[in-house]
């Protein structure tokens, strides 16, 4: 099959079968170029139209299916947006879409309703029948027991996402709040209910008798596939297979979870003759601690290396739930953020606050760049042809450590930036011994703000010196204006965070009106 490259140039490129595990079977699909996504398989090819096309990048979730892939003696669970996420990218995976929770489709039922009246109030239903005449699953039937649908149209993704929550939740024993269904439904969009009935139904899936998949039958059948040749798409599991492909391929597009990459399919319709995935590397998805440093291997996802991060700095939790949507978090990864060097990227403010270093490597060794100097203008950095990020070192904390990171957008969840600060000022005996200021969405690149840094360092510990550096950082950088804020708010804002961050550090309450 002949593939026109993003040079017009035209190349052999040699496929490989699509196999995945769905409903019971293992799908074998030939013949799928690489840059094709996953929704247009599920569609297009299976006829899965329940599965929607919504906003094609991501943000609406009408697209979200789960994919599960073995871990230990079970299967890992996550909620994905199908829109950007490219068909190969699942292959020996098992997939779910909301035409897959029927009986016969591989789920059991494990154990009775735990009363006749759950938490809501009310009396439960009987299980209405679902397709084929088998009963719904939990999430689907606390969907019409709470009546979560109205035009319908977001529904099969919200069903996802909450089939997602029952296997990585409800089964695993924990009470389902309407905190932690706000978080894990961060990525749905509906514009009809208000989503109040959406959040019952999530508590309310509990109350319902229990439902699991027969993994053992999943897991035996996903031992049949094998992994994936080199090939148009290639995927490796060794990092000195991927340093290799990297080198003879220098062509081919890098991947981690497409959060970005899809976009530019979907959006900018490019075309990718070669894909490089470093998703399934086995020496890239570590997290490995030492006395000093957290090392986060670059296809960690961001969901993962978020936890990693909350666990040691448990004040980024609030911060950490507001990148994206669940979904793009369960695909996305924080090398891909990081090397994509978006300048409303949210992940490299906290990093360039935290001084870390990136470990790039290549067939030639590996070298260390502080993440400081490794962007060289607008989404153009220091990574040679030949080199791939490799993983992100990131000090652990200490007790002279002040850290607050802050993120400005038009909406709570699921937005990308408008400013995004970091603020981690080092006190001793008083005094401001160090200070490091990263910001987004202020210049071309995610920034130090180094003038706001040099005021601030050997001040006393005072309000008056966080007042006196507040118009240096609003003036520090030349932000511009579009349709997430005007310069002008944005240097505004810069100066005012600042003043919040004192005063959250200080116990006072902070009324946001007043500061924003």
């Amino acid at each position: 099959m002949t593939f026109a490259s993003e040079s017009g140039m035209e190349m052999q490129a040699e496929q490989h079968v699509l196999k995945f595990v769905r409903r019971g079977d293992i799908v074998s699909l030939p013949g799928v170029p690489p840059d094709r996504t996953l929704l247009e398989v599920l569609r297009e090819d299976l006829g899965c139209n329940a599965t929607k096309e919504g906003c094609g990048e991501g943000d609406c979730g009408a697209c979200t299916v789960v994919v599960a892939e073995p871990v230990g003696q079970g299967l890992s669970y996550k909620a994905i947006n199908s829109c950007i996420r490219l068909a190969h990218s699942v292959h020996g995976l098992a997939v779910w879409t909301a035409q897959d929770l029927g009986a016969r489709d591989g789920f059991v039922t494990a154990g009775p309703p735990q009363g006749d009246e759950g938490p809501l109030g009310g009396q439960r239903p009987a299980p209405a029948p679902g397709r084929g005449g088998t009963a719904l699953h939990p999430c689907q039937q606390a969907m019409v027991d709470c009546h979560g649908s109205q035009c319908g149209f977001c529904t099969p993704g919200f069903v996802m996402s909450l089939f997602g929550m029952y296997q990585n939740r409800v089964l695993a024993g924990e009470t389902v709040s309407r905190e932690k269904a706000q978080t894990d439904l961060s990525g749905n969009l509906c514009r009809c209910t208000g989503y109040r009935p959406i959040f019952d139904a999530a508590r309310r899936m509990a109350e319902l008798p229990r439902v699991t998949v027969d993994e053992a039958a999943v897991l035996a059948q996903l031992r049949q596939i094998a992994p994936a040749p080199a090939a148009a798409y290639s995927a490796p599991t060794r990092l000195s297979d991927l340093l290799r492909l990297r080198a003879e391929r220098p062509q081919a597009q890098l991947v981690a979870g497409c959060t970005d990459v899809g976009l530019w399919i979907t959006k900018q319709h490019k075309q990718y003759a070669q894909v490089l995935d470093v998703t399934r590397v086995a020496e890239l998805r570590q997290l490995n601690r030492s006395a000093d440093t957290l090392r986060i291997g670059a296809a960690v996802t961001l969901h993962e290396a978020y936890a990693a991060l909350v666990a040691d700095r448990p004040q980024l939790r609030r911060f950490a739930e507001r990148f994206a949507g669940l979904p793009v978090r369960n695909s996305g990864t924080l090398g891909g953020n990081v090397a994509n060097g978006s300048p409303i990227g949210d992940s490299m403010p906290l990093l360039l606050a935290l001084g870390a270093t990136l470990v790039l490597a290549s067939v030639r060794g590996e070298r260390r760049v502080p993440l400081d100097d490794f962007y060289t203008g607008y989404r153009k950095n220091r990574l040679g042809a030949d080199e791939v990020l490799a993983s992100i070192d990131v000090p652990l904390p200490t007790a002279a450590e002040h850290l607050r990171v802050y993120k400005i957008s038009k909406r709570q969840d699921d937005d990308i930036s408008a400013v995004c600060l970091a603020l981690n000022l080092h006190v001793q005996a008083g005094r401001i011994t160090a200070a490091r200021i990263g910001a987004g969405g202020v210049a071309a690149t995610p920034v130090r703000a180094m003038k706001t840094e040099a005021a601030l360092t050997g001040q006393p510990w005072a309000l008056a010196s966080l007042e006196a550096a507040a118009p240096v950082l609003a003036q520090e950088f030349s932000p511009i204006s579009d349709m997430r804020a005007s310069a002008d708010y944005r240097r505004g804002v810069l100066g005012q965070l600042l003043m919040r961050y004192w005063a959250e550090l200080q116990g006072e309450p902070v009324l946001l009106e007043a500061l924003l």
